[in-house]
C-alpha cells in the first residue's frame, strides 16, 4: 500500500505561482511513477503531468505544457508540481497518483488539494 498527502493549494490570482507537494509512504518511493491529475467542478479528472521511477521521461497535458513542472525529490519521498503563470481555468482538484510502473494502473490516489485561480 502507498499513502500520498498532497499539499500547497490555495487561492492565487491569475498570472501568480504555486507549487503542490505529495508526500509518499508505505512502499519504496524510487520504484514509482508518479502524476498529478486535476478535476474541475463538474468536470472528469484529467491528466496534468507524470514522471518515471526514474524522473525521465515526464508527460505534460497540452494546456500546462510549458508552465508547470513536474520534479521528485527521493530522499524526501515527495512529488512536486511547479505551477506558474496560473490561469483561472486550472481552478481545480488537484491529485497526486501512483503506480508501480509507467505501463501499470494509477493505483494509488491522494485525498486532493484544492487551487482557485481568480481572475
Amino acid at each position: 500500500q502507498v499513502q500520498l498527502v498532497e499539499s500547497g493549494g490555495g487561492l492565487v490570482q491569475a498570472g501568480d505561482s504555486l507549487t503542490l507537494s505529495c508526500a509518499a509512504s508505505g512502499r519504496t518511493f524510487v520504484g514509482l511513477a508518479m502524476g498529478w491529475f486535476r478535476q474541475a467542478p463538474g468536470k472528469e479528472r484529467d491528466f496534468v503531468a507524470s514522471m518515471s521511477s526514474t524522473a525521465r521521461p515526464t508527460y505534460y497535458a497540452a494546456s500546462v505544457k510549458g508552465r508547470f513542472t513536474i520534479s521528485r525529490n527521493n530522499t524526501r519521498n515527495t512529488v512536486y508540481l511547479q505551477m506558474n503563470s496560473l490561469k483561472p481555468e486550472d481552478t481545480a482538484v488537484y491529485y497526486c497518483a501512483a503506480r508501480p510502473s509507467s505501463y501499470s494502473e494509477w493505483d494509488y490516489w491522494g485525498q486532493g488539494t484544492q487551487v482557485t485561480v481568480s481572475s
